[in-house]
């Protein structure tokens, strides 16, 4: 069993903090657990283009609002607590939060924590050994 806080994972090499967001990562691939779950605080005004062509991602709404656009399509989704969506086809698309956004975000496969978003807003496929 695991039982992990917020508080053990802040200021740590699993607390990556941007301009935009900053993601406490909880549950990780050194967990082997097949998935991977995430505390995430998008910062109020930022504009964010994500593209997870090598993870499905659950993200559920626990505070803030804004918006979620599918940039293949154009259709805008507003974000509240309480919503969740599934990018369950890789979708690329956009956050904008209108306030300070905190998410519980899960990704399958697992996240390892080393990754970095490149110029399209992918995250490489990292394993652990």
């Amino acid at each position: 069993m695991l039982v992990r806080t917020l508080d053990e994972v802040t200021d740590t090499d699993a607390d990556i903090k941007t301009p935009n967001w900053r993601s406490k990562r909880i549950v990780l691939a050194k967990e082997g657990v097949g998935f991977s779950v995430h505390e995430t605080t998008l910062y109020a005004g930022t504009v964010n283009d994500f593209w997870y062509a090598n993870h499905i991602e659950a993200v559920f709404i626990t505070s803030g609002e804004g918006e979620l656009e599918n940039t293949a399509t154009g259709e805008v989704f507003q974000l509240k607590p309480g919503t969740l969506y599934l990018l369950n086809d890789h979708d690329k698309h956009q956050v904008r939060p209108k306030t300070e956004i905190k998410c519980v975000c899960v990704f399958n496969p697992p996240v390892t924590g080393r990754e970095v978003h490149d110029e399209n807003g992918v995250y490489p496929l990292v394993t652990e050994p």
